[in-house]
């Protein structure tokens, strides 16, 4: 019983470590909100927020909390999320929008909107070194990257040609069905399925985008009248944004022998 524990214990505490840039950022939507839309000492709301997602991530790097290598990797995701939003909340898409004015941003999109994708980034990289992550038959990366690539055009381009996200959701169980996450607790190792633990990820953070839309960071075309729960459909969105995360985090930071174990690279670090 101590065991089992103590092996709850590590748990949550590599959790919270591993989400800290998340949880931050999430505090920060909830404490920031009654700055409402006026400008204080010459910035706005979302400005503020670009300084703290700033200032959280020079901490984490000299803390030494973030390596390098992970910060790349979480930098990258970013320059591509913004890509997405910047399409994504054009007028002529308006799939969400940021309600409130902003003085650092690009087009539609305050520039702190990235960091909300750096921190799926983070979560998993760091997630991938505190808890010893390996996988066991993961698929080759050729199939994962089309699958990513895949993945991420159908959020842009389903506005032109049908949606593919079943097709994709089918492919994705396919490919990972075999594939296991192993990852050590009190020195002994655990191995479980991917998908369903991917699953569950995508549950908690449309929790938190319940938490962000409810005080505004951004608003759904129905939510702008008067806020409702997020539709229960962006489950789905969010598995295939996890799963574009996961596929550059595993490609970049770490090595896939011909059998499909994979383990970190050491030499990244």
């Amino acid at each position: 019983m101590l065991r089992v524990a103590q092996s709850c214990v590590e748990f949550s505490y590599k959790a919270a470590s591993a989400a800290l840039f998340g949880i931050l950022l999430l505090l920060a939507f909830v404490f920031t909100a009654p700055l409402g839309y006026e400008q204080h000492y010459g910035f706005y709301r979302y400005d503020y927020l670009l300084f703290y997602a700033l200032i959280i991530q020079c901490c984490l790097l000299y803390l030494k909390l973030e390596s390098w290598a992970e910060a790349r990797v979480i930098a990258l995701f970013h320059i591509m999320a913004m890509g997405m939003e910047i399409f994504l909340t054009h007028p002529a898409i308006a799939s969400w929008q940021y309600p409130q004015p902003a003085i650092f941003k690009l087009w539609t999109v305050p520039l702190f909107a990235g960091f909300m994708y750096s921190a799926v980034g983070s979560f998993f990289a760091r997630s991938l070194r505190l808890y010893t992550v390996s996988f066991k038959a993961l698929p080759k990366f050729s199939h994962m990257l089309t699958l990513a690539v895949l993945s991420y055009l159908n959020f842009m381009s389903k506005f032109f040609i049908p949606d593919i996200r079943y097709v994709l959701f089918g492919w994705s169980i396919v490919m990972f069905w075999k594939t296991k996450i192993r990852f050590e607790l009190q020195h002994h190792t655990i191995q479980l399925p991917m998908l369903p633990i991917l699953w569950v990820l995508a549950f908690i953070i449309w929790l938190a985008e319940n938490v962000s839309t409810f005080y505004k960071i951004w608003l759904y075309p129905s939510q702008v009248d008067a806020w409702h729960m997020v539709g229960w459909g962006k489950l789905g969105s969010w598995y295939l944004l996890l799963l574009l995360s996961l596929v550059l985090v595993l490609k970049i930071l770490g090595i896939r022998n011909s059998k499909g174990d994979w383990q970190l690279n050491n030499d990244e670090y």
